[in-house]
């Protein structure tokens, strides 16, 4: 009986130790494929969800699949602590371990990103010094021309996708102590801008925006996205 159970044991050992090298094979060859599809710096973390993963490869489906970018970059514009989570996933273990990442197909990829201020303000109204989070909503401050007259003033903004990116727009306006007071009519069609993030990686496009303390912290969502679609 003693034999046994140490067998036993042992087996059990050996089908966890199993797993878990099928498991990172295939989220590196993930990975791999992303990187070289979008030339990142370097390869994306990758975490296939569930256990164990052999009962998953052998049926092909997986519910989730996080995949941890970092810093990304497309033309215009860079975020940071771009995550993609990837739910409903079908892969055949093995295409996965055979390269042929192209073959998967997952029902909704989710991607989350963190635009920093800084980052904004480039594409902001010339005269804009600082842009921050307050209780009142986003707030951009800066000396603003109005008319051709230069003009220090706060503005509350709001931020929303838009095609080609995200669309800020002045909703209040508070001007200096002892300045003019500026019409908001006249700031919604000067200094509402578009900051360019077209699409995230996987064809994820813009769903929601919130102001945070460090930037603006975006979601993206994709539908029936298929790793032959990458571009």
């Amino acid at each position: 009986m003693r034999g046994l159970l140490i067998t036993i044991v042992l087996l059990a050992v050996a089908l966890v130790a199993g797993d878990r090298v099928a498991v990172a094979m295939a989220q590196n060859e993930i990975g791999r494929k992303i990187a070289a599809e979008y030339q990142l710096p370097r390869q994306p973390g990758v975490a296939i969800k569930g256990f164990p993963f052999l009962t998953q490869a052998l049926d092909g489906r997986y519910h989730d699949v996080d995949i941890q970018v970092g810093d990304w970059s497309q033309e215009k514009i860079s975020v940071r602590n771009l995550d993609v989570t990837l739910t409903d996933v079908s892969a055949q273990l093995n295409d996965l371990l055979g390269g042929r990442t192209s073959n998967i197909v997952a029902a909704t990829a989710t991607a989350t990103a963190l635009v920093p201020y800084d980052t904004v303000r480039d594409f902001a109204p010339s005269g804009t010094e600082t842009i921050s989070n307050s209780p009142e909503g986003l707030r951009v401050t800066g000396t603003f021309s109005v008319e051709g007259i230069p003009v220090p003033a706060t503005l509350v903004v709001t931020v929303a996708p838009a095609e080609g990116g995200f669309e800020v727009t002045p909703v209040s306006v508070q001007a200096a102590a002892g300045g003019p007071t500026i019409p908001l009519a006249l700031l919604r069609r000067s200094l509402a801008f578009t900051v360019p993030l077209e699409q995230l990686p996987l064809g994820a496009r813009l769903t929601a925006i919130t102001p945070g303390n460090d930037g603006l912290h975006v979601t993206a969502v994709a539908h029936d996205v298929r790793f032959s679609d990458l571009p």
